[in-house]
């Protein structure tokens, strides 16, 4: 009967050790968004696809893609989970893996936040400065009205992309803090 109830006592003990380690630990799930927005053409509809796959800090990849309204994709960029932690903000303690996680699931989960699709991407009193590396495409896309989308690779750097007609493709047309 002692060996029984020992025996009974050690697993409630390790249920019960199971369950709180389980509460304790991040439920990771991988972010996956897609929407339509106007962008390479006023006319129709692109889509914007997000993704963050991995189940480790250091493994995440977002993976963003923008595919015309004719199906070809148009852009695509992976973000490594550990490049984006690298370059956030020092004040921000990320040095636990469970706080890594939180914030590159924020980080998926603000990607698509409505302030980074720019109606147009270029306003036409705007004056290309040392942050549009395309003097050019900066000033067609005030002509054109095209609309741009921005991100943030890290604390300082925000990447202004829209799409260059004349080279068909999408650009970066402003890199700033």
């Amino acid at each position: 009967m002692k060996k029984l109830f020992y025996g009974l006592a050690c697993c409630i003990i390790l249920l019960a050790s199971c369950q709180t380690e389980k509460k304790d630990s991040l439920e990771f799930k991988n972010v996956n968004q897609v929407l339509t927005k106007s962008f390479s053409n006023l006319n129709t509809l692109d889509t914007f696809k997000i993704e963050l796959t991995g189940r480790k800090a250091a493994d995440i990849v977002l993976h963003f893609t923008i595919v015309s309204a004719a199906g070809k994709e148009i852009f695509a960029e992976n973000l490594k989970g550990k490049d984006l932690v690298n370059n956030t903000d020092p004040n921000i303690d990320l040095s636990k893996e469970k706080d890594q996680l939180i914030y590159l699931k924020t980080i998926a989960n603000d990607f698509f936040a409505e302030d980074n699709f720019l109606e147009p991407a270029v306003m036409p009193e705007d004056k290309a400065d040392n942050n549009a590396p395309d003097k050019e495409l900066y000033e067609d896309l005030k002509k054109s009205g095209l609309n741009g989308f921005k991100y943030r690779l890290g604390k300082e750097t925000n990447l202004y992309i829209a799409w260059d007609d004349k080279e068909k493709k999408v650009k970066v047309y402003y890199k700033c803090c």
